[in-house]
């Protein structure tokens, strides 16, 4: 009896193994991005003030992003690394289109109005950046000459320039983090790292004379949130209170009153990591990071077993890229780092940002189902 007791509690499990497997899709890393999903969700609809139909758009969003996730797995990763040249030079022509014909929204164009729905060509560059760079890299052996990093230097920051234009500083910035964590993975010399990191230093003054007064402001508000309490510092104190008041248990769900009562601004999508801290405390707090820390590692674990250059370059650069998404977002709303436009992945509402890291997903669950099927 007991034998066929143990048989019925792990046959649910061997079929969720064997569909897993069918669709080429890696079981304990989707398991982990649905929890992400389901937290989203939950918290959204606290966040939105329990306004249903809001939770039923993200769901829908949600149900896309996974099955563009599915459809990129099923590709073979030879097949990926052909088109990349395409996807770039079509995301570099998109993002042009938007220059002229885009649409503003909040004092940016960023923009594409399809009619349906809105579409952000400088989302689908941090993909496309990247897939270009291990598409470059993937014939040559490593790790790169200087020649060779200078052309992927190229390859980054022609599309990182034609976003930070739109003007989009935060989706810029992860265009050019993703780019240069493909190279990262390539084995670049310490050398080279170090002279870069001198370039940046001596441009970041002229850097700064570059920035749009909103974006100075930013930086001048993380430093000292008080010199404009009511107007630019707003947001950030805001966000501070309502995650120190969550305490270590938190207020309880739907029970936040920084945002319940509105004090909260964008609540459900940049500020989404507030909403939780203050509901669910610092316990819930922790096993959000904790859920996000088993989706990194077990991301990471998947690149370090690609077979090809391209798969360990392009799993590499998604699996980092994600880690600054997180760190970029709850370092924002905790007051650490200036407020940026980074949602909170898998969690925030939105919908372009979501397909955009499961579709990154999908191309790491490729390059991992096919890793023995390869013959590039």
């Amino acid at each position: 009896m007991s034998t066929l007791h143990a048989h019925d509690r792990s046959a649910p499990q061997s079929l969720i193994g064997r569909l897993a497997q069918a669709l080429n899709l890696d079981l304990p890393l989707t398991l982990g991005l649905l929890v992400l999903c389901t937290i989203g969700l939950a918290v959204v609809y606290s966040a939105g003030g329990s306004d249903l139909g809001l939770v039923l758009r993200q769901a829908t969003r949600m149900a896309i992003a996974f099955a563009v996730m599915v459809a990129l797995a099923n590709l073979p990763p030879h097949q990926l690394r052909q088109w990349t040249p395409l996807l770039f030079i079509a995301g570099l022509v998109l993002l042009g289109v938007v220059g002229v014909v885009g649409v503003v929204g909040k004092g940016a164009q960023r923009w594409l109005d399809l009619g349906l729905f809105r579409f952000q060509p400088a989302e689908l560059m941090k993909l496309a950046v990247p897939m270009a760079i291990a598409w470059y890299l993937h014939d040559k052996p490593l790790p790169p000459t200087l020649g060779q990093l200078l052309n992927c230097v190229a390859i980054i920051v022609v599309p990182t320039v034609l976003v930070a234009a739109q003007p989009d500083l935060g989706t810029a910035s992860l265009i050019a983090a993703a780019g240069l964590f493909a190279v990262y993975c390539s084995g670049i010399l310490w050398r080279y790292i170090l002279g870069a990191a001198a370039v940046l230093a001596a441009v970041t003054p002229f850097l700064w004379g570059r920035l749009h007064d909103y974006q100075k402001l930013r930086v001048l508000n993380f430093l000292d949130p008080e010199r404009d309490p009511l107007g630019t510092g707003y947001h950030i104190i805001q966000s501070k209170i309502a995650v120190g008041s969550g305490g270590v248990f938190g207020r309880g769900w739907l029970e936040g009153t920084q945002s319940q009562l509105d004090f909260l601004p964008e609540r459900h999508t940049d500020f989404i990591f507030a909403v939780a801290g203050e509901e669910f405390g610092l316990i819930g707090a922790l096993l959000l990071l904790a859920a996000y820390g088993f989706v990194i590692f077990r991301s990471l674990k998947l690149a370090a077993e690609a077979e090809r250059t391209f798969g360990r370059l392009v799993g590499g650069a998604i699996a980092l890229t994600f880690v600054i998404y997180v760190f970029i977002n709850v370092g924002m709303v905790c007051g650490l780092l200036p407020v940026v436009g980074v949602p909170l992945p898998l969690v925030s509402y939105g919908g372009t940002s979501m397909v955009t890291l499961m579709a990154g997903f999908g191309i790491l669950m490729s390059i991992h189902s096919h890793r023995k099927l390869m013959s590039l």
